[in-house]
């Protein structure tokens, strides 16, 4: 892929998120997104044969970026695994302004593409599973390190995890308010066998 076709087509994919995830999948039609990004319709079509193709491509574009800014939260120098994990629990309750983070495409359209295309159902699931692979690592390395005890099956506790914090966050859309969220902190606190006073970086 040449650089020229890449920055094009990572443009319109950017441009789309944007706009997408303030009004959804099925309420925003090509032409908004041309528009805002500068594209004629023709070139759209040479990189996504299809709205639906483009909305797989965004959906594997946002997985990709979130996975490697998780790694690195999940990862960094000098701090136990725990704390790094909870570091990342944090970062759902962080700018959420009594909403929830906008940014968050699999809250916003997981429900609605799920219905509507199967190759971005399927996308989606992908990348939820990926995401609790992750976390599962996490805290297998923070009961190796001694920051946490007690965990006895490190993938079905990070699965609980992932949709308790799915689930806050879809709360916490519906209620404009972001005490769901504060209650994911304290039962994960809990779940891990953390201080309940610990900081949650809000």
């Amino acid at each position: 892929m040449s650089t020229e076709h890449h920055s094009v087509r990572q443009h319109i994919l950017d441009t789309g998120k944007v706009i997408i995830t303030g009004k959804g999948f099925a309420g925003v039609g090509l032409n908004e997104i041309l528009t805002a990004a500068g594209v004629p319709k023709g070139s759209f079509y040479h990189y996504f044969k299809s709205k639906e193709l483009f909305g797989e491509a965004l959906l594997a574009d946002y997985v990709s970026k979130y996975l490697e800014e998780m790694d690195a939260m999940l990862t960094r120098p000098g701090q136990s695994a725990a704390r790094s994990l909870m570091d990342y629990w944090a970062s759902w309750t962080a700018d959420t302004d009594g909403g929830c983070d906008c940014r968050c495409l699999v809250v916003k359209l997981g429900s609605e593409v799920s219905d509507m295309s199967e190759p971005m159902r399927l996308a989606l699931r992908k990348g939820t599973d990926q995401i609790v692979a992750r976390l599962a690592t996490s805290i297998t390395q923070a009961l190796a390190d001694g920051s946490l005890h007690g965990v006895a099956d490190a993938q079905r506790t990070a699965l609980t995890l992932y949709q308790m914090w799915l689930g806050a966050a879809m709360l916490t859309k519906l209620r404009r308010e972001p005490s769901a969220l504060h209650g994911a902190w304290e039962a994960t606190l809990a779940l891990l066998g953390l201080p309940s006073g610990e900081a949650s970086g809000r």
